[in-house]
């Protein structure tokens, strides 16, 4: 075969080979920078409702212990009462054997019987009395003791919630790792570099106003999911972490702010007010002109944003 021929074969098969090696090449290609994008955004949103599903369990979970120790410390001045009665009755008992003496047969016999009737009288009066109580002390007990029995199971049950979320955490965690993975090659940084607010704080009187600067203050805080501060939040934990430094108290839970604020349509928003988002899984505080204050998500720090940075869910007033 002459060396033109060979050329032009090798030329071919090379052809061949770059004609099936550049699909290959181009099928592995790395994500774009909006398809990376997209990814963190997706999954943001995802992990947001399971850190909202967590901070939710733990308030019920709260709710549950305090309503469970309040049982106890309630059962505890009707268990020392009902030992009381139970005292009472036993004296009732060996007052009337001691006092008895004959067979009550005997007694109605003698010429004496009739102080010893009244005596009887007197006992079974008393007994029956100390009865009623000790009858309507354990009916109060057992009461509270169902009761208990039922805050309990609860508890269990709510304790297994959290428990299996905070089995889940490692895996959540790792998704984290994922997403900042994600987020540093899209990005070339994992988290970005939050700067603190320094131009003016509207000027907003009373609780309303003591929340709106503590949000103005924790501006460039990162978010740190189930976190209500003070060197990181999330959103329910930064709205929290407002009221609560003006006297109030708000649930850790966006759904359950929700359910304890007073409604109000667009029209009436004033600074304090929050903002509902994303079928109530995320939230952030109303702070004037159209603005809101909040803590995003993963990777990104507490900003100032526009009220309709997302569609709004809905508008409440903390009472």
């Amino acid at each position: 075969m002459s060396s033109a021929r060979i050329l032009l074969r090798t030329l071919t098969l090379a052809g061949v080979v770059l004609g099936l090696v550049v699909p290959a090449a181009a099928a592995s290609a790395q994500p774009s920078v909006s398809e990376l994008t997209q990814q963190i955004n997706e999954e943001s949103a995802e992990l947001a409702k399971v850190v909202e599903s967590y901070n939710r369990l733990r308030e019920e979970a709260k709710a549950t212990r305090a309503a469970a120790e309040k049982i106890n410390s309630q059962l505890g001045p009707l268990e020392a009462e009902l030992a009381r009665a139970e005292t009472e009755v036993g004296q009732i008992a060996i007052t009337a054997y001691k006092s008895g003496g004959l067979s009550t047969a005997s007694a109605l016999l003698d010429g004496t019987s009739g102080s010893f009737v009244d005596r009887l009288g007197t006992l079974d009066h008393l007994a029956r009395d100390r009865q009623q109580r000790l009858t309507s002390f354990t009916d109060t007990q057992l009461t509270y003791l169902a009761e208990q029995e039922k805050l309990q199971a609860a508890l269990k049950k709510q304790d297994a919630q959290v428990k299996e979320l905070a089995d889940r955490k490692k895996q959540i965690e790792a998704d984290i790792d994922e997403l900042m993975a994600k987020r540093e090659q899209a990005y070339g940084t994992a988290t970005e570099t939050g700067s603190s607010y320094t131009g003016p704080v509207p000027s907003v009187s009373g609780a309303a106003g003591t929340a709106v600067e503590f949000a103005y203050g924790a501006i460039g805080k990162p978010y740190v999911w189930a976190a209500d501060g003070p060197n990181g939040y999330d959103c329910s934990g930064l709205t929290l972490a407002a009221w609560r430094a003006a006297g109030k108290s708000l649930p850790h839970n966006a759904a359950m702010q929700w359910d304890v604020v007073a409604k109000i349509d667009r029209g009436s928003l004033q600074p304090g007010d929050l903002v509902f988002y994303s079928n109530l899984n995320h939230v952030g505080l109303y702070v004037g002109s159209g603005k809101v204050i909040h803590a995003p998500t993963f990777g990104r720090a507490v900003e100032l944003a526009s009220v309709d940075m997302m569609t709004p869910y809905g508008y409440g007033r903390v009472r």
